[in-house]
């Protein structure tokens, strides 16, 4: 007699396995056996797509469990199949809800009046408006409050140099010039008025093109969906339109935000239009190096704020996870998405944050914590510490060992001398690229901060990254099953197709596993910040997987610029590596916090960038 489900359960359960290991391996198993496309009813779960399947799993089935198993298992991937015709968009999260906070922890509520640095002293607004490109928003948002200049020549200035831009660097998907125009003129109106909303009011700024906007395309970056449109505004672009911020032009991603390369191109450095941007934020962060917008707002599931912010040498906020809204954003990962401001300066990018942060009622994860801005805090009070793994000097280069070499094709030979001429390469590039954040070390105990040694408790981060692809192969799941996957520009085996197939083999046990795991990370990371209150670290160091599991905020600032002795790039620029060097290009340093102390981080980033003044450097672009 067949079993039933609940049967099927209970029988699973002596055994030790779990009714939810299998289900992307099977389904694809099957589907390699009969052309889904074909025909809607899939062959049979047989012996032998278990054995195959347990073998992706890591486990051992006997023959008589397996028999067991078979009814359950062809009940089960039936199961599939009714929560595929539901069609679940994009926007529908799963009915759960990450919190990065550890046991015991408490968040402040209590919100107060943000305190902004006093606003330079500029008389009059130069003759020609191109050279406010490069102010910052401090400056921006007191010339249009003083009325010396008017929202709409800034919002003229920045578009035109979007349009002569963007043949060069590729960051801008569209141009909202019609809306634009029409938000300046009202904020002007509104100014003229008496009606100041704030220090955004009239300035112009750019919307990674994962944000929705009605009335323009959403495109994700991504082939296939160039004309996708939505009715509801992201919940981010609502509240700066609130704030009297003019958004100019939706930015470039790298396809469903991965890297730097889109439907359209590749998005460009400013500093040397040779190399890409880095990603996913590309865009975003481009166009605000380049003088194009006033800042912009970009995302980072696993580097995506940082990464570019590092390449093109602008600052980037990645706030605590679940202090900004998600919604009318494109979903990668639910656990790990996190909105946040690309400018050129750290109070920039706090004033941005004052103006997006805190519950919507629509993104369960947003906590009601606060957010208090005041650039007059005393940040010498913090206690600072230091990644001192991120610190140490690389190994030099070394030749390869020929005995290593002994017994190998031609081909391995020459494929094995690439690879040791390329990990030699790195190991200059990371050797010069050390020095500036010794540097930083030796400047912040200049400005009397007392350095404390750390390191990152030892876990497998690495082995809990596959969370944040299995929720991306869900957020996708239609694009793999329906093969549109094959319009997506970029399709090597690190590219999302490739991915999301892969994914649809992770057990949901294996999911579950690693998410506990990430709770023991979010616990011995809540140990380390119990010691003090501000890490420095190497952008691109382990602390990037790791923070972005356990939901810190983490402020990068420019660090400097490479000078012309600086080791050559590598010949071909992946995408794999931020810190690809090259002279003329920017290195950067990155600061870290406990969750929801953003305030805080941002007050000590802040007095680093202004005892340094590596932010006010920019590109020096062909006109």
């Amino acid at each position: 007699m067949p079993l039933d489900r609940r049967a099927f359960l209970a029988i699973s359960g002596q055994f030790g396995l779990a009714s939810t290991l299998f289900p992307g391996a099977l389904y694809t198993l099957a589907a390699q056996a009969q052309d889904a496309a074909a025909t809607e009813k899939l062959p049979p779960v047989t012996s032998e797509m278990i054995d195959q399947a347990a073998v992706l799993a890591g486990i051992t089935i006997a023959p008589a469990q397996k028999q067991m198993m078979l009814d359950g298992l062809n009940d089960q991937r039936r199961s599939y199949e009714a929560i595929r015709k539901l069609h679940l968009p994009n926007s529908v999260p799963p009915a759960y809800v990450f919190d990065p906070l550890p046991p015991g922890a408490k968040v402040n509520t209590e919100k107060r009046q943000p305190r902004y640095s006093k606003a330079p002293a500029i008389a009059t607004a130069p003759s020609d408006l191109e050279d406010l490109a490069f102010a910052s928003v401090v400056e921006l948002g007191e010339l249009v409050r003083r009325r010396k200049i008017s929202s709409t020549n800034l919002t003229e200035m920045y578009i035109a140099r979007l349009k002569r831009y963007d043949p060069l660097l590729h960051f801008v998907i569209t141009i909202t010039e019609d809306r634009a125009l029409a938000q300046a003129r009202e904020a002007d109106a509104d100014i003229a008025a008496g009606r100041y909303r704030g220090p955004l009011h009239g300035l112009p700024w750019g919307a990674k093109d994962l944000l929705a906007v009605k009335g323009y395309p959403t495109t994700w970056g991504a082939g296939g969906f160039e004309k996708q449109s939505f009715e509801e505004e992201a919940t981010v672009v609502k509240r700066l339109d609130a704030a009297g911020a003019v958004l100019v032009a939706k930015t470039t991603l790298g396809a469903l935000a991965m890297g730097d390369k889109w439907f359209g191109g590749r998005t460009r450095n400013p500093w040397n239009p040779k190399q890409g941007s880095s990603g996913s934020s590309a865009g975003s962060a481009s166009a605000t190096a380049a003088g194009c917008v006033a800042f912009a707002i970009g995302s980072e599931t696993l580097g995506s704020i940082s990464s570019p912010s590092t390449r093109c040498g602008t600052t980037g906020l990645r706030p605590t996870f679940g202090l900004v809204p998600r919604t009318g954003a494109m979903a990668l990962s639910w656990t790990m998405d996190k909105l946040g401001p690309i400018c050129r300066a750290v109070e920039d990018c706090a004033i941005v944050l004052e103006a997006i942060y805190g519950p919507d009622g629509q993104d369960l994860a947003t906590r009601d914590a606060a957010f208090n801005w005041d650039a007059e805090f005393d940040w010498k009070t913090l206690r600072v510490g230091y990644l001192h793994k991120d610190f140490e000097f690389a190994k030099k280069p070394e030749a390869l060992d020929p005995k290593s070499l002994e017994g190998l094709s031609e081909e391995e030979k020459k494929k094995r001398e690439k690879e040791q001429q390329e990990t030699n390469e790195w190991r200059l590039r990371r050797a010069y690229d050390l020095k500036y954040e010794l540097a930083t070390l030796d400047k912040l105990r200049s400005m009397g901060v007392k350095l404390v040694p750390l390191e990152l408790p030892e876990l497998p981060y690495g082995s809990m990254t596959p969370l944040l692809e299995a929720e991306g192969a869900a957020a996708f799941d239609e694009l793999t099953r329906s093969g549109r996957d094959k319009l997506l520009t970029e399709q090597g085996p690190e590219d999302w197709p490739n991915i999301f197939r892969i994914a649809r083999f992770y057990p949901a046990v294996e999911y579950i596993q690693a998410n506990r795991a990430r709770s023991l990370a979010i616990r011995e990371m809540a140990k380390l910040f119990e010691q003090v209150d501000i890490l420095v670290a190497s952008s691109n160091g382990e602390q990037l997987t790791v923070t972005n599991l356990t939901g810190h905020p983490a402020v990068i600032v420019p660090n400097g610029i490479r000078g012309n002795d600086a080791p050559a790039p590598p010949r071909t620029d992946t995408g794999d590596d931020d810190s690809i060097g090259g002279p003329g290009t920017p290195v950067s340093i990155t600061f870290l916090a406990g969750h929801y102390q953003d305030a805080k981080l941002c007050a000590f980033a802040m007095a680093y960038q202004e005892a340094t003044g590596f932010h006010k450097l920019h590109p020096k672009l062909a006109t």
